[in-house]
């Protein structure tokens, strides 16, 4: 978690100094945007391909080599002459894409062998407090780093984040290297859990059966593709307040509308790890994770924050939304990568890959709409249809999961 929380400082540093990096060579704010658009579609090829790539390779092999390779275009770019800037960039933006997205799956999808069952939601409350962090630090120190030493730096010290974390990924003990064997995922997926069928034809399984593991996985628990949907939806939201937030602080601030935004994000984080610590105590206390009630409660309850942060009031007040905000994303993090991790190892990378791809289709499709929307309308309309289209999911979502808690239990067949 220590070499995943400085990866993830390295990468939000680079979400600053890469787009600026990319204005400054092209000299047009188009080339941002595209530059976005093709590593978040890269990130959505990923997740379509992450779980039959978990499924014959060991996730400890994906999560070194996917640091490997990052590591290893950032170099390439800092490397590149000046008439090759361009196509290194277009490199650094499929790869860290892809490769963010395939170590993501492979980190979430195999903790559950790294520390087992009864400690995932420690983990994964550790990997959300330290990736918090990070992203206070990256993009605090972005402005500085770039300011003062410059764009080479910055790349350098990205290249030694991926180079950090791979070292850590290479001394990581996960039994069985973490690989979602093809075996247990058909056995799984027929609802045979001891897998003998899979044992005596191994290979019998044509390739076309194997496809649709990911509707699969959200088809072995009762809700799990409403809940997928709902992340989906949320990424959308969260695409409109990351895209209004600027624009909201040069409104109150044109001189300086960093600040505002600075402050925000670091409220937002603190919240963020409080939760988390809340979240690790009830589970050392009860032995249980928050469950999918919390990801639901979570997720209005974080939408409903994002739309009264740019409602106008007080900055004292704000402040306070913005904890709110920070602390109902932490629990749906933790509660809805806890949930997925209680699926078969078998279809557990496949439910990752495909939440990925949903997720990174929310977000690239929320930015294009919000940012054209944003030149017609206030931050305040567009993130409150955004987050309210959430918010109405939610709502759905929190019936549907009540409802299947009141029925009562299917007997089982003699």
């Amino acid at each position: 978690m220590a070499g995943y929380a400085i990866s993830s400082y390295g990468t939000f540093l680079n979400m600053v100094a890469l787009n600026l990096f990319v204005y400054e060579t092209t000299g047009r704010a188009l080339a941002m945007g595209l530059f976005m658009a093709v590593r978040l579609a890269s990130g959505f090829a990923a997740g379509l391909t992450a779980g039959g790539l978990l499924a014959r390779f060991p996730a400890k092999s994906v999560m070194l080599w996917t640091n490997i390779a990052q590591a290893s275009v950032m170099l390439l770019l800092v490397l590149a002459p000046d008439g090759l800037r361009t196509a290194a960039l277009v490199a650094v933006s499929v790869v860290v894409g892809s490769c963010g997205t395939l170590f993501m799956v492979s980190l979430r999808s195999s903790i559950p062998e790294m520390v087992g069952e009864d400690r995932r939601s420690w983990a994964n409350s550790l990997s959300i407090t330290g990736r918090s962090l990070a992203m206070v630090a990256g993009f605090a120190s972005a402005g500085v780093v770039v300011s003062l030493v410059g764009y080479t730096a910055a790349f350098v010290v990205d290249t030694a984040t991926f180079a950090v974390c791979a070292v850590t990924v290479a001394l990581l003990p996960i039994p069985g290297g973490g690989r979602g064997d093809g075996k247990d995922e058909n056995a799984n997926a027929n609802g045979n859990g001891n897998g003998s069928g899979g044992r005596e034809k191994p290979d019998a399984a044509p390739a076309r059966r194997r496809r649709p593991a990911a509707l699969a996985a959200l088809a072995t628990a009762p809700g799990l593709a409403l809940m997928v949907a709902l992340r989906g939806v949320d990424a959308l939201g969260s695409s409109s307040h990351n895209a209004a937030l600027p624009v909201y602080s040069s409104g109150l601030d044109a001189s300086r509308p960093a600040v505002f935004v600075s402050a925000f994000w670091c409220l937002w984080a603190l919240g963020n790890i409080v939760v988390q610590q809340l979240v690790q105590r009830y589970a050392r206390r009860t032995g249980q994770s928050v469950g999918a009630l919390g990801f639901g409660w979570g997720t209005c309850l974080m939408s409903g924050a994002f739309i009264l942060a740019f409602a106008g009031f007080p900055l004292v007040a704000t402040a306070a939304i913005a904890l709110v905000a920070g602390a109902a994303d932490g629990l749906t993090e933790v509660s809805y990568t806890s949930h997925l991790q209680t699926l078969p190892a078998g279809l557990r990378a496949h439910a990752f890959g495909l939440s990925a791809t949903v997720e990174n289709l929310g977000f690239g499709a929320g930015m294009i709409l919000v940012a054209a929307a944003l030149d017609h309308y206030t931050p305040l309309t567009v993130v409150g249809w955004s987050h309210g289209a959430a918010l109405v999911v939610g709502a759905v979502f929190l019936i549907r999961v009540w409802g299947l808690r009141k029925a009562p239990p299917v007997p089982s067949s003699p």
